[in-house]
């Protein structure tokens, strides 16, 4: 992707990033006992992504407090295991690690972190910026357009993709918007959202991709209300 008239905004999701590196390697901790495997992890990718020179960087981090979409669907990620305690105190270690880069770090109350990222992205591209978007969850992928790109992990943590719209297409066979109707459809367990009883992978796809796909709906008059939408098409947004 050829860099914006106004340069490059690399966008880290700091949280699903360290989490990867927990689990992508085993433990590993200094000679005084202090666990540093998502540190290292983190501090790995961190500089595969500054090696291409970025003019501009920042961070998200999601916050303990409770995000909108919890309060609109308690059961949002019910059921997740609890942070392990050898991975809590790694999370300031990155922090320090970002700070020591100059890389500004980015939270808001009520919203995840996915949600920042997506509000910076869409600002920075309607500035001139190219961005590339840096995260352990294919969530990010409804983000990407010709200007947002998006490097994921495949395996462990050095071994990365960048998916532009031609890949997500390649990938899923609809555009990159679409993910969202996707997830909604066939629900994802990973963040407990449900999705339409009996409809799985193939027929999600089969929906947003054939002839069935949906088409737009009628915009009703200003004084007929709006149909809410069901939990798992607003969980799997991401909001900006």
């Amino acid at each position: 992707m050829a860099k914006g008239k106004r340069g490059r905004l690399v966008l880290i999701d700091a949280h699903s990033l360290i989490y990867r590196a927990f689990f992508a390697l085993p433990p590993m901790s200094t000679s005084d006992g202090q666990v540093t495997n998502a540190v290292y992890g983190f501090t790995s990718m961190l500089a595969i992504v500054l090696a291409s020179r970025p003019e501009f960087a920042a961070a998200a981090f999601d916050l303990a407090a409770p995000t909108f979409r919890s309060k609109e669907y308690e059961e949002y990620k019910a059921g997740r295991r609890a942070m392990p305690e050898d991975l809590r105190p790694q999370i300031e270690k990155v922090r320090d690690v970002l700070e020591s880069f100059s890389i500004p770090i980015y939270s808001v109350e009520g919203f995840e972190a996915d949600d920042v990222i997506g509000t910076l992205a869409r600002i920075a591209e309607e500035r001139g910026h190219t961005v590339t978007i840096v995260s352990g969850d294919l969530d990010c992928l409804q983000l990407v357009t010709e200007s947002v790109e998006a490097l994921v992990p495949r395996r462990g943590i050095t071994d990365t993709f960048v998916y532009g719209p031609d890949q997500v297409r390649q990938r899923y066979g609809f555009e990159p918007p679409q993910l969202i109707d996707f997830k909604a459809l066939r629900g994802d367990t990973s963040d407990n959202i449900p999705g339409v009883p009996g409809v799985g992978d193939k027929d999600a796809l089969r929906l947003r991709q054939g002839p069935h796909r949906f088409r737009p709906a009628r915009v009703p008059p200003a004084a007929e209300p709006l149909p809410a939408a069901g939990p798992g098409a607003r969980a799997a947004n991401a909001h900006f």
